[in-house]
């Protein structure tokens, strides 16, 4: 099996070292870069994650992030030394798909590692545009279609770019229209990883970012509505795709 390629954009070198060693030791390919600039210029196609530090001198850890989905969606997992839950959620709503407070254990940031890998490997393989995807995979619901296999999602007939953490949640709720998923059972479906009592604000920006990119009004959704004291659903309406 082919190994996995490791983008570390971190400034401290020891923390680089220390999970450079660890992730070669899971026969990892690990590139290693000290700042957000020089992050940027090692990206690439076959680069299957980023971790990456927030707080760095000169480009930070967020900017990076936003550069990065601007040619990629890449998992990014981030790193960093705040603890507040605003600064989590900003790192969120930056593009990041998870992140670890430091100091954090080996054990807990390979279980990460593992988990981002294992959802971006499920659509790594997508198709180019010229090639013919299987009209019969789609699942359509309003004027919203999502490919069973791929990251394909289409409102209103256009394309639109989903990380895969978007991805995951809008399929899980569209393959099981108005039935009512726990913030715990949307995240232990989606991240296949046990619900800690953070996950809940995870979960509320990925539905966020997710709302703002397929809604017609994300203050007012029409497809994904919450249910106030039980979760999120998915309400096609009436309407036909």
């Amino acid at each position: 099996m082919e190994c996995s390629n490791i983008l570390i954009i971190e400034d401290d070198e020891d923390i680089r070292e220390g999970v450079r060693i660890l992730l070669e030791g899971e026969d990892y390919h690990v590139i290693e870069a000290e700042n957000g600039e020089k992050g940027l210029q090692l990206l690439n196609d076959e680069i299957d994650l980023v971790i990456l530090d927030i707080m760095m001198p000169g480009m930070s850890g967020l900017r990076t992030c936003e550069e990065i989905r601007k040619v990629s969606y890449v998992p990014v997992l981030f790193l960093t030394a705040k603890t507040q839950e605003s600064d989590k959620l900003i790192g969120l709503m930056a593009g990041g798909d998870d992140y670890l407070t430091k100091p954090f254990s080996y054990t807990e940031l390979l279980g990460r590692v593992k988990a981002l890998l294992r959802r971006y490997h499920v659509y790594k393989g997508k198709p180019g545009k010229t090639d013919e995807i299987d009209d019969e995979k789609y699942i359509r619901c309003g004027n919203i279609k999502i490919h069973e296999v791929f990251n394909e999602v289409f409102v209103n007939g256009k394309e639109k770019n989903l990380s895969d953490i978007e991805y995951q949640i809008l399929l899980v709720l569209m393959k099981h229209p108005n039935k009512i998923f726990s913030a715990q059972l949307l995240y232990e479906t989606v991240w296949k990883e046990p619900y800690l009592y953070s996950s809940n604000s995870t979960v509320m920006v990925h539905i966020r970012r997710l709302r703002v990119k397929i809604e017609p009004d994300p203050q007012q959704p029409k497809y994904i509505k919450t249910v106030w004291g039980k979760g999120y659903k998915f309400d096609g309406g009436n309407e036909k795709a």
